[in-house]
């Protein structure tokens, strides 16, 4: 229990240190008109109180990301803590409150608006694409884990049957104003998904749990086939929205839009991702000592063919019991479900921006809504398992480009650039080593050769973004 009592620590120490000194990085003003004020319009620019903006951004960013892809990324073993902890403080948090701060000062523009203006109209309309197929992914993607789950509750009623009452609930929360369902009843389940982790919490710490340490011997893939997963990039692949995630810049924007000052940035933004970091943290523990160690965990999840929806339901019901479990419960159905309606509000807006629709027409809302929840459907028809991968790669390489913006953004600044630059390269190589390295792209059986493609990529990506940011400096006065 030592390495999680650390990695804890150090997450709830971040905030109130390094998330300052980000805040003096980005030079928060806290006298500034935000744009929930100069551009209220009553649909989407509205102020909404500070605790219930950062509740809404930790549901609208959590869904079951920090919860599935933490209990995926156990079977890798104790190793994973080190990466939700020093991700989640140096690459997630970061990345979520510099973008946050760029689209306040943007207008609360979606995302491919907003990077387009640092890294040019190229990668707006690349982003624009690529966002779009993200948040569809992400909102099918949050469709299937909570009707799994409800029909692992509700046995009777059948996953396609969850799946139709979902969508219409996305449909209505999407095309609603955004304090007529989502300022109301989100912060309640945003409530709900903190019980549940201190509820968990309280079980791994007053119960006969032993959570695995890491030290030499367990520093290693405990993987059933280690060879086709390896740790690097899997694991960085696998737990994202525990420790970063490109996702959480598309749903910024919709906070940003109702912040009412520059102040509250640092809890909405860089708070709500060390919450899901600390979220993930737990599942991730959760699921080796439930099990009895991560390798216990890796054969129940591989050869017994159980999903990370049936340890959730295990799991729950199994450390709190019947009561404690509902609530755990609660929290995990919740977290999706208010993530996969934002997601399809983000690409109705992303579309809004791109095309200059006017969003207080509601018949102009429902005329985008429906090609993309006709999309979301099908999609869900695709195996759980193959969006999911998909979902998880498209997800890093978002989070990669903006990152490579926050760079752009802090130059621009006359700002400490490292803080984005040596994560956007970690990531770049990430990324690009997972698609030679990974069955679902090119899946070569070279390791070596695999890697070394991987770091030509990425060396090519640091020397185009090194000449744009010699040009950029050279252009400013």
């Amino acid at each position: 229990m030592i390495t999680f009592c650390i990695c804890l620590a150090l997450l709830v120490t971040a905030y109130f240190t390094y998330g300052r000194y980000l805040e003096r990085l980005a030079g928060v003003d806290r006298s500034a008109q935000t744009p929930c004020t100069r551009l209220a319009d009553g649909v989407d620019y509205v102020r909404i109180p500070r605790w219930r903006t950062f509740l809404i951004q930790l549901l609208n960013i959590a869904g079951t990301g920090p919860i599935f892809g933490a209990i995926l990324g156990a079977c890798f073993g104790p190793v994973a803590f080190l990466w939700i902890t020093f991700g989640g403080i140096f690459m997630g948090a970061m990345h979520d409150f510099l973008s946050g701060m760029m689209l306040v000062r943007n207008d609360g523009l979606s995302i491919p608006e907003v990077v387009g203006r640092y890294l040019g109209e190229g990668m707006r309309q690349f982003m624009r694409i690529f966002s779009i197929l993200l948040l569809v992914l992400v909102g099918a993607v949050f469709v299937l884990s909570p009707a799994q789950l409800l029909t692992s509750l509700v046995p009777e009623i059948s996953i396609p049957v969850w799946v139709w009452i979902i969508l219409a609930y996305y449909f209505v929360a999407t095309l609603l104003p955004i304090d007529k369902i989502i300022g109301r009843l989100y912060p309640v389940f945003g409530i709900a998904l903190i019980l549940m982790a201190v509820g968990l919490l309280g079980a791994l710490f007053f119960g006969h749990w032993e959570i695995p340490e890491l030290t030499a011997t367990t520093f290693k893939n405990f993987q059933l086939e280690p060879h086709k997963l390896p740790i690097v990039p899997t694991l960085f692949i696998t737990i994202a929205c525990g420790a970063i995630s490109g996702f959480h810049a598309t749903q910024s924007p919709l906070m940003a839009r109702c912040i009412g000052n520059e102040g509250e940035c640092r809890s909405v933004f860089y708070g709500a991702m060390i919450s899901e970091s600390i979220i993930a943290l737990i599942w991730a523990a959760v699921a080796m000592a439930f099990f009895g160690g991560a390798g216990q965990l890796s054969t129940t999840m591989g050869e017994a063919g159980h999903d990370p929806a049936w340890v959730v339901n295990t799991v729950s019901n199994g450390m709190l019991g019947i009561a404690g479990g509902i609530l755990a419960l609660l929290g995990v159905v919740a977290a999706p479900i208010t993530s996969g309606d934002t997601a399809f509000r983000s690409a109705r807006l992303i579309i809004a921006d791109m095309l200059r629709i006017d969003q207080r027409n509601k018949l102009k809302r429902f005329a985008i809504c429906i090609p993309l929840f006709i999309v979301g459907y099908a999609i869900t028809q695709m195996q759980f398992g193959i969006v999911w991968r998909y979902f998880a790669w498209t997800n890093q390489t978002l989070a990669t480009i903006v990152l490579w913006a926050i760079v752009v953004w802090l130059c621009r600044r006359r700002a400490n650039r490292w803080v984005a630059f040596v994560p956007a390269l970690l990531m770049t190589y990430v990324c690009a080593s997972f698609v030679f390295v990974s069955d679902q792209f090119f899946g070569m059986s070279d390791r070596t050769m695999a890697y070394a493609l991987g770091g030509i990529a990425t060396f090519v990506v640091m020397i185009v973004m090194l000449l744009k940011l010699r040009r950029d400096a050279k252009s400013r006065p």
